[in-house]
């Protein structure tokens, strides 16, 4: 992390987590909480990694391993996108965008540095250049109705539609869905800029942005998830994170068998329980109490209280789990695309 943000953002009240750039909250956990669900809230965006790609072969490089259709995307379009072993398993999750003839590669931080290695391994004699921007660019995340309105007064500007970007002076801004963005910002102006959202916006911690995530219905693949779901199982092809009309990428045989041979049991759900619930964590049902019939991808505490995540559940399990063994506390669960 930035060692100059990081020291501005302890100066503003933040906490974090002990020996990590995570944060907690900026003083009032409860209150951030609840401000996610109705006012706008100013994130710093720490659990993140930013991947660059360039050079004359990025493209056909990216085309040829993730499962969206690189080839195909705009301008100042983003798109959602997987990478996946030879069995279909995805090591990543990611939102990709270009810029000029290069491309930008938003990751879960805990896999940016292992995305980065294994990623290098496949460039060969391909004209790919492969780096970390982490420290070159910061992410802010800003949500809420007032969102679009501190992004004018900021001098940002702001996507016209969601999953499509915005190109500035001072940042490029990506609108995930309505009243939510990431601004990519330059070092030298992030504190500027910080300054300027709160405005408009209160400062939130990492669980008021992952609340939003699970509402959203978005699965962001970390380390304890990796290799976990072939993208069906993340619903991952219903945020258009999957093309079934382009060449080979690793595991696109798996992929695409699944999904024409619709064998896909498992999907992505919305669950809630009086309990802690972590990413990585196995839920089981009474029903079959011998092996897990889900896993939770991602996970935040509740303004209503108690917890909430997105999880990948077998369906024919979901109106019976547990969490942590079949006679564990009860979970409810909704799917996210019924």
């Amino acid at each position: 992390m930035n060692p100059n943000w990081r020291s501005f953002l302890q100066s503003a009240d933040a906490v974090f987590v002990s020996g990590s750039d995570e944060i907690v909250n900026f003083g009032d956990a409860a209150g951030e909480l609840q401000a996610a669900r109705s006012q706008t809230i100013l994130v710093p965006l720490t659990h993140l990694g930013l991947i660059a790609a360039s050079g004359d072969d990025a493209k056909t490089f990216l085309q040829n391993q993730f499962t969206s259709d690189i080839n195909h995307l705009g301008a100042n379009q983003v798109q959602h996108s997987a990478w996946c072993t030879a069995k279909g398993r995805m090591q990543a999750s990611f939102l990709v965008w270009r810029e000029a003839d290069a491309f930008r590669l938003i990751v879960s931080g805990d896999l940016e540095e292992d995305s980065l290695r294994r990623l290098q391994m496949f460039v060969l004699r391909s004209k790919v250049g492969l780096a970390a921007l982490t420290g070159d660019r910061l992410l802010l995340g800003l949500a809420g109705p007032q969102a679009g309105k501190a992004l004018e007064e900021a001098g940002l500007p702001c996507p016209a539609a969601p999953m499509t970007r915005a190109i500035g002076e001072k940042a490029s801004v990506i609108a995930l869905e309505a009243n939510r963005y990431v601004a990519v910002v330059q070092p030298e102006v992030v504190v500027e800029i910080w300054t300027r959202l709160t405005l408009k916006a209160r400062p939130a911690g990492l669980p008021a942005w992952r609340w939003l995530d699970v509402q959203a219905g978005f699965p962001l693949i970390s380390a304890v998830t990796k290799e976990e779901f072939v993208p069906q199982m993340a619903d991952f092809e219903r945020l258009g994170g999957v093309s079934f009309h382009k060449g080979c990428y690793p595991g696109q045989e798996v992929v695409a068998r699944t999904q024409y041979l619709g064998k896909v049991k498992r999907h992505l759900y919305r669950i809630s329980c009086d309990q802690p619930l972590a990413a990585g964590a196995d839920l089981h049902s009474p029903d079959n109490p011998d092996q897990p019939c889900g896993k939770i991808v991602s996970s935040a505490p509740s303004p209503a209280g108690g917890f909430e995540a997105l999880a990948v559940v077998q369906s024919s399990a979901a109106s019976n789990l547990r969490l942590g063994s079949h006679e564990g506390p009860k979970i409810e669960a909704v799917a996210v695309n019924p």
